[in-house]
């Protein structure tokens, strides 16, 4: 390997300033709850378990995956569902991982879903995740999305009394903006800050990406591969059923899919001629990055398990990295990354 190329060795990494240690890549465990289409949950579990016992040591949920569905009007696996599935794979395994979970996203009987930040409800949401996974502490607990009519120092205040309780080791928080992670850092350290960061999403990179070094926060990218596109899965004209959240997004619809896969196709020829996946180049791609990042790709099987986990192996030239980024130059990706979605979409 010459001196420009850039690899990043499956070391166990530290979480921000806390003692949390982890490897480079985790998992997102969301698509075996909700978003994606059905999975069958004693897969689920099974799946979940074969990963700790690759090595995957940082799993990620919530309490509400589980509790929407990309589909008005379809039934959903109810609220919790996801933390459920981590608990029961976590029985003789639970000192193997770090486990992360979020919180503020509450559903409402009319089938929406409303941000809840109260101190009382951090609490009371703590308690339930901790009983659905079965364990005795959250390594590491995020605020999932804004509370806008809480001021985020009481809502990170109430998880610092969960941290000097023993109930949480450490405190993240997701999609947020700069001032708002100053403002919570300076009520109690943030380890983590989870936001969407890919190859084809770049928006964390000219302030977020460079205030989560300025704080040591460790930034975690959820969709690593794009919600799966970066991984090769889908060719042009593809379609997506009802029930997989993708079917509402812009840049999987009609000629914002089209431009988007002729960069996807790209990235597939110059992954073969290096002799591996678009996906492991997507995440390798993440990883040389000069910031301290973790991603958590999400996958419902083993075999894309393993193929993410040999993306610490892929070697990246200063100028490949440079090619990449300018072959998903923002201006080239067509399409907003949200839709209509009752959020979180993650």
């Amino acid at each position: 390997m010459d001196e420009k190329t850039i690899r990043r060795e499956p070391a166990r990494v530290r979480l921000g300033h806390s003692d949390l240690v982890v490897r480079p890549i985790g998992l997102g465990l969301m698509g075996m709850s909700q978003y994606y289409g059905t999975a069958d949950p004693e897969a689920s579990v099974a799946t979940i378990q074969s990963a700790i016992d690759l090595g995957v040591d940082l799993l990620d949920t919530s309490d509400y995956y589980g509790a929407s569905n990309a589909a008005p009007g379809r039934p959903v696996q109810g609220f919790g569902h996801n933390e459920g599935l981590l608990g029961r794979a976590l029985k003789g395994r639970r000192e193997k991982v770090v486990v992360a979970t979020k919180f503020s996203a509450r559903p409402t009987p009319e089938g929406r879903s409303v941000f809840d930040g109260r101190p009382e409800y951090v609490k009371a949401a703590c308690e339930a995740s901790l009983r659905r996974l079965d364990t005795d502490r959250i390594d590491l607990y995020y605020y999932h999305r804004l509370d806008p009519t809480v001021p985020v120092e009481e809502t990170v205040g109430a998880m610092a009394e969960l941290v000097a309780e023993g109930k949480v080791r450490a405190l993240g928080l997701s999609e947020v903006d700069p001032g708002i992670l100053r403002r919570a850092a300076a009520t109690h350290p943030i380890t983590a800050l989870q936001s969407e960061y890919s190859l084809w999403e770049r928006g964390v990179e000219d302030e977020i990406l460079p205030e989560c070094r300025r704080l040591g926060i460790t930034f975690v990218p959820y969709s690593p591969l794009g919600r799966g596109v970066l991984a090769g899965r889908f060719r042009r004209g593809a379609t997506f059923d009802i029930e997989d959240i993708r079917s509402t997004l812009p840049r999987f619809q009609g000629e914002n899919f089209e431009n988007n896969m002729r960069l996807v196709d790209a990235l597939g020829e110059f992954g073969e001629a290096r002799q591996c996946t678009p996906g492991q180049v997507a995440l390798a791609w993440l990883l040389a990055q000069p910031y301290d990042i973790v991603p958590i790709p999400g996958a419902k099987r083993m075999a894309y398990i393993q193929e993410n986990f040999r993306a610490t192996s892929v070697p990246l030239s200063a100028d490949d990295l440079a090619y990449l980024a300018r072959l998903f130059d923002p201006a080239h990706v067509k399409g907003s990354r949200f839709g209509t979605v009752n959020a979180p979409r993650r």
